[in-house]
């Protein structure tokens, strides 16, 4: 099984915008409903594209199983992510003026994505998020963000994502030359604070 690719947009039309936000919604979530976030960022002047999952999830099981068991899912997800930056280069928007917004399932798939094809992009920021796989395989990993400004919100604890995940995932980025900002937030809950929307402006939409 795969997914199919399907888009969903808001904001400036594609042909007419010169940035573009790329935004991926969480297991159970939607394309409609993380669009709908982008009314808290500074992304008025931006084109807005949401893939959407297949029944809502990217891959089935959580980003720390063996790789294998989210299998086929997992290739395809990463598959629409790349078909939906293509579609803003294909409009003529450049990879530096293309940002990336992901919550939880879909912050693990946008850093797993990025830390896969790193360049220069716009930013981006993963809420409640890290690189994908039981081990950290950093043989799949490769490029340079060329200071490509990244932010990571998360709660520790957090019942889905544990926290250590996501410092080891600042560290490859930092590696990799992106400029990394984190916040870990005590005993937050699995969502996302205003606090969280104020530095993704502040660092990245700014």
């Amino acid at each position: 099984m795969s997914h199919t690719l399907n888009i969903k947009t808001a904001g400036i039309p594609l042909n007419q915008a010169e940035k573009a936000l790329i935004m991926i919604h969480g297991r159970g979530g939607s394309a409609q409903d993380i669009l709908s976030l982008s009314r808290h960022l500074n992304v008025k002047d931006y084109a807005l594209l949401a893939p959407q999952a297949l029944n809502h999830s990217w891959y089935p099981f959580s980003f720390i199983a063996p790789v294998e068991q989210n299998e086929p899912w997992l290739s395809s997800a990463l598959e629409m992510v790349e078909e939906t930056v293509k579609a803003a280069v294909n409009a003529g928007i450049k990879p530096e003026n293309i940002y990336f917004f992901g919550f939880s399932q879909g912050a693990c798939l946008t850093l797993e994505f990025l830390a896969r094809n790193a360049q220069k992009f716009g930013g981006a920021a993963a809420i409640i998020g890290g690189v994908i796989g039981d081990k950290i395989n950093c043989e799949n990993y490769k490029g340079d963000f060329a200071g490509t400004p990244v932010f990571l919100g998360t709660s520790n604890p957090d019942f889905h994502v544990p926290v250590e995940r996501v410092y080891a995932t600042a560290n490859i980025f930092r590696e990799m030359n992106a400029e990394v900002t984190e916040k870990v937030y005590a005993n937050f809950g699995h969502s996302i604070n205003e606090e969280e929307i104020e530095i993704a402006n502040s660092v990245i939409f700014k």
